[in-house]
């Protein structure tokens, strides 16, 4: 049976390698899109090379360092995990670099069938590899040390690896793609009045690069290392059960097991969704509406089916149902999550942001703030009722499993969200390829749509961070008192745990500002350059000219590599010091303090950004003045506020707080 998540990851990995057999039988077009493809492709591959080899050196010293403290087994585990990390976000980008042309082609030649097909079959390859490359990965270290509880701390260390390429990742580029965004936009769209992805504005193909390598490569490894952290802490805290506290729910060893049967399955019904999102966008007529409608069909299919096969799985195995409560509790919330993110980055706040617009970009700003921390509550009163729910029925094991239950259909939920990026750019490619206006429309709509996804993507990601670092922090807590004989309490009347409290709640705005300065910075940059080249290249506004795209590549790519540094240091040796200097209770505390900030602060940022970039979308569709008007204006300097909030600051508070949970679970044995 401990097999089972190693043969279905093998699974996972040959369902994506034909379904991107299936994209490539696709044509990609004349050699005008192909060469704006490769020049796309290229850019992407260079910054993740260059990310890479820079994140090889950092993740040395860790490596040195968990040699020197826990030994080889988890150095090796480490390795692991940051490999598979690693090659999860290379396939996806790859795969979507490949996708997002095609798309575009197959908008022209088939229409809207077709080039959803691509699209989504594209994002399905990032999903299946994030769920395949962590049931391989963690399957293979179970077997090896995670089924004796004695040895389980070693797989810690695969998601410390993961964490720490993730934080990266999601934080480059972020930089990367909201620099390249942000100076496109305001130079083209307000100063040029130019269209959107116009083939004469210098930023556009790093706009597009920044798609794949923030949206897609980011993404994935963002939610990989909240999949696999969710796993890793369920199968901590049953390895530190107390025999009292397993008498109600099952065996140790079965308790331990779970979370990878649990995650097999997710990744079998993720594939079931895929099937009936196929068969939905192939039967009904393509407008956006049965887009979203098919898309959203699919991901309820897989999350339905999955509760219920869960349940006959817990009880087969030998497991208390009340464990399946707790799964329950766990995958309506992540639901319930996305619908909340859906309403408030597509619904009527939208409008009214948009309406807002009439009256200059001060009022688009301040209303979209208020959206964002409006929608803070009801994610918040979700996440309060799941841990409420699961701990009720399955003590604090359930909160673990219930994050399980959250990620297992991780499959499916990356899958569309990946799909955003790639419809995206392949808008960006008809645009630049000249289509034509019928082509732009299907892949406007393919990508109005994909904008959606891609907000409840990021919705789903945060609620399932806030869960697995819950769950993290839960495992280092138990871990810390396997190891005492008197246990640690997290009281506010012990100063370590107060001091430790203002320090975590402190580090993600100090984060926050740090990847925020970052894209502001590079924006800087990349504004001026696109405006030297308007002014320099003869002929270049007139369309005789032709742009460096690669130089706002270059700049992009600089930025990102320079600024992402140190938001990835504090995240990983913020833990460190707090804990060999001050104790265990002050990283509890710093943990305790740095969960509720990261969360408010991503759902407040991401929402938000959200919310103006889908405002600007509204009135581009030709509402109040539409295109060139100043209520356009006035929305774009809204979406360019919210660009880095979305896409960079937001996103990164996410992998924040789960890197800083794994690390102190990794070293919780030498506290």
């Amino acid at each position: 049976m401990n097999s089972i998540p190693i043969f279905l990851g093998l699974f996972g990995l040959v369902s994506a390698y034909l379904l991107f057999a299936v994209v490539k039988k696709y044509p990609s077009g004349d050699k005008k899109l192909t060469d704006i493809s490769d020049e796309i492709h290229l850019g992407a591959m260079a910054f993740m090379k260059k990310e890479y080899s820079i994140l090889f050196i950092f993740s040395l010293i860790l490596v040195v360092g968990i040699y020197q403290g826990l030994g080889v087994d988890s150095t090796i585990a480490f390795i692991v995990g940051a490999v598979s990390s690693s090659v999860t976000g290379f396939i996806g980008m790859y795969t979507a670099t490949k996708a997002n042309v095609r798309t575009a082609n197959a908008a022209q030649i088939s229409g809207v069938k077709d080039s959803l097909s691509v699209a989504f079959f594209g994002g399905s390859i990032m999903g299946l590899t994030v769920a395949a490359m962590g049931l391989l990965g963690l399957g293979l270290l179970y077997i090896l040390y995670g089924g004796d509880p004695k040895t389980a701390s070693t797989i810690h260390g695969f998601g410390m690896g993961a964490s720490t390429v993730a934080l990266f990742s999601r934080v480059g580029g972020g930089i990367f793609t909201k620099s390249a965004d942000v100076g496109a936009d305001l130079v083209g769209k307000v100063e040029e009045n130019i269209p959107e992805d116009d083939p004469r504005n210098p930023g556009v193909i790093a706009d597009n690069v920044g798609d794949n390598v923030g949206d897609v490569a980011g993404m994935g490894s963002d939610i990989f290392e909240s999949y696999c952290g969710a796993i890793i802490a369920t199968i901590a805290i049953a390895s530190t059960m107390l025999p009292s506290e397993l008498t109600n729910l099952g065996p140790r060893d079965t308790l331990m097991f779970l979370p990878l049967a649990l995650a097999s399955l997710g990744l079998f019904c993720s594939v079931i969704g895929i099937l009936i999102i196929k068969l939905l966008a192939s039967s009904k007529n393509s407008n956006e509406s049965n887009i979203a409608n098919s898309l959203r069909g699919g991901t309820f299919a897989a999350a339905l089916s999955f509760i219920v096969l869960a349940y006959f799985v817990i009880v087969f195995i030998g497991v208390s149902e009340n464990a399946w409560y707790a799964v329950l509790s766990g995958t309506v919330g992540g639901i319930i999550i996305g619908l909340v993110t859906e309403y408030y980055t597509g619904g009527s706040p939208v409008k009214k942001i948009a309406e807002q617009g009439q009256t200059g970009s001060a009022t688009v700003i301040t209303t979209g703030l208020s959206v964002g921390l409006q929608s803070v509550v009801i994610p918040i009163l979700t996440l309060v009722i799941i841990i409420f729910l699961s701990n009720y029925f399955s003590g604090l094991y359930g909160v673990g499993i219930a994050a399980v239950g959250m990620l297992a259909t991780v499959g499916i939920t990356m899958a569309i969200d990946a799909y955003g990026p790639i419809a995206d750019n392949a808008g960006g490619i008809a645009e630049m390829g000249a289509l034509g206006e019928e082509t732009r429309k299907i892949t406007d709509s393919l990508d109005e749509v994909g904008n959606t996804t891609a907000a409840i993507g990021k919705g789903f990601a945060i609620g399932a961070a806030a869960l697995a670092a819950l769950a993290i922090i839960t495992a280092f807590v138990q871990e810390v008192n396997h190891n005492r004989e008197e246990a640690m309490q997290l009281l506010l009347t012990d100063t370590n745990v107060l001091i430790g409290l203002f320090i975590g709640g402190m580090i993600p705005f100090l984060v926050g500002s740090l990847t925020i300065t970052a894209v502001g910075d590079a924006a800087y940059s990349m504004i001026n350059e696109i405006r030297r080249q308007f002014r320099e290249i003869p002929g270049l506004l007139e369309g005789t000219g032709k742009p460096d795209n690669q130089k706002c590549v270059e700049i992009a790519t600089e930025a990102a590599l320079k600024k992402m540094v140190l938001p990835g240091a504090i995240a990983v040796f913020a833990p460190v010091i707090v804990g060999f200097a001050f104790g265990a209770e002050m990283l509890g505390g710093l943990l305790a303090g740095g969960l509720v900030s990261c969360i408010l602060l991503a759902l407040t940022m991401s929402n938000s950004g959200g919310a103006w970039d889908n405002a600007k979308k509204f009135v581009e569709k030709g509402n109040y003045g539409g295109k060139g008007s100043e209520t356009h204006k006035a929305a774009v300097v809204g979406d360019t506020v919210g660009d880095p909030l979305k896409d960079t600051s937001g996103p990164s508070m996410n992998i924040l707080i789960n890197v800083m949970a794994i690390v102190s679970l990794v070293i919780a044995p030498l506290l």
